[in-house]
């Protein structure tokens, strides 16, 4: 699938042809053969994936990784399969899951996402899939993650407890990224913008924890590792630890980003993942805002957002649902309607564009919503058009992310 796709951006350049007139009638039918055939590779390049290498790794990736935090909540095992497969069919190489999955998290569905994707595994080429999980950070609210039924933190016992549990549940027996899910040390997370002093609290020291991380890569059970939910502060201290001790570098970040999701990230993380700075790839979160940039939630009664997670768990990432988001939802849908793009190929364009952007982690429960977002990345224009873009920050600076509440 990978080498299908680059491939497709190359072609013999055209000769160089006769300046007389029967000369160019006499090759006239090889021009057009080749017009013909040069035309069809532009159409086959527009309605493929890209791929891109992530970061520092060896890993060349999708530009669009397949999120699974529905499966055994919201999707059953079937349907997980079906979007699975789908998803592998249409050139997807990258499939990101978590120890917690899935979401909303509970004691009694935890672990059952892994399960169904290692089921799903068995038969494909292992070879073919780049597999990413993610090892819970501090926590005091799911011990049932760890046999000794303790505060969660992300120490050496708890790292290797928790990836031991992946490859079995994975059926795997290596990882080739693994990522903390959120900080050890206490940070603003899931819809809180504010830092507060009085909660910091001592956490494991950014040596220790990629020293925890090393012994995996020896054993050949880790390949690459990244963070998640992770602030400037944070990605610079793994960066200088890694340095200075000789340790395995971060490759990625996993953070939420979107049309209503931005300052966070692009007021100085974008600095530090800078490929002349640190060099880190985003694989971006949410790009769809939990599906309110589809505009689904607009209408107050429609059957399409019945079965939808903001409907189906209430108060559950309510930051994408307050009104001012809606409000803003309301003109990215305007826009992109005047410029003849659905929703979706505006949100997904515009996180597909941008520059710090590895991949953009795409979630569905159907493979209706599935087939959209996928074919969103190849139907919108590449680049978005600039009268696009226009609009889109004169919104922004009407609407800087309307989910702070």
């Amino acid at each position: 699938m990978q080498q299908m796709a680059i491939s497709a951006f190359t072609a013999n350049p055209s000769s160089s042809y006769g300046n007389t007139l029967s000369g160019l009638c006499s090759r006239w039918p090889e021009i057009w053969r080749r017009r013909q055939v040069s035309s069809g590779i532009r159409e086959q390049a527009q309605s493929q994936l890209q791929y891109r290498k992530l970061g520092d790794s060896d890993l060349v990736i999708s530009e669009v990784t397949l999120g699974t935090m529905t499966f055994g909540q919201q999707n059953t095992e079937k349907e997980a399969h079906d979007i699975l497969s789908y998803s592998f069919d249409q050139g997807v190489n990258i499939l990101d899951t978590a120890e917690i999955y899935p979401v909303p998290t509970s004691k009694e569905t935890q672990g059952s996402t892994d399960l169904y994707i290692g089921r799903w595994m068995q038969s494909k080429p292992r070879e073919k899939i780049i597999l990413a999980t993610k090892v819970a950070g501090y926590s005091e609210r799911s011990p049932y993650l760890r046999d000794n039924g303790k505060v969660v933190r992300v120490d050496a016992a708890n790292i290797k407890e928790s990836v031991e549990k992946s490859l079995s549940r994975l059926s795997t027996d290596y990882i080739d990224l693994l990522q903390i899910h959120w900080p050890d040390r206490y940070v603003p997370l899931f819809g809180e913008y504010s830092y507060n002093p009085t909660k910091w609290r001592p956490s494991i020291p950014f040596e220790d924890q990629l020293r925890a991380f090393q012994e995996l890569i020896d054993e050949g059970k880790v390949r690459y590792i990244g963070v998640s939910n992770e602030t400037s502060y944070g990605v610079m201290e793994f960066i200088n630890a890694a340095k200075v001790h000789g340790l395995p570098k971060i490759v990625s970040i996993q953070n939420s980003y979107s049309l209503l999701v931005r300052c966070d990230f692009e007021v100085d993380l974008v600095e530090v993942c800078h490929p002349n700075n640190c060099n880190v790839g985003l694989l971006a979160y949410s790009p769809l805002a939990g599906g309110v940039l589809t505009g689904k939630y607009l209408d107050a009664n429609p059957d399409i957002s019945k079965k939808s997670r903001l409907n189906l768990f209430p108060g559950y990432m309510q930051r994408y649902n307050a009104s001012l988001a809606k409000v803003a939802t309301d003109e990215y849908v305007k826009l992109a309607k005047k410029h003849g793009l659905t929703p979706v190929q505006l949100a997904l364009g515009f996180v597909r564009d941008r520059p710090f952007t590895a991949s953009t982690i795409i979630g569905a429960t159907t493979i209706d919503q599935l087939k959209e977002n996928i074919d969103a990345f190849t139907s919108a224009p590449r680049p978005l058009a600039p009268e696009v873009l226009d609009g889109i920050e004169s919104l922004f600076k009407r609407y800087k992310d309307p989910t702070i509440l």
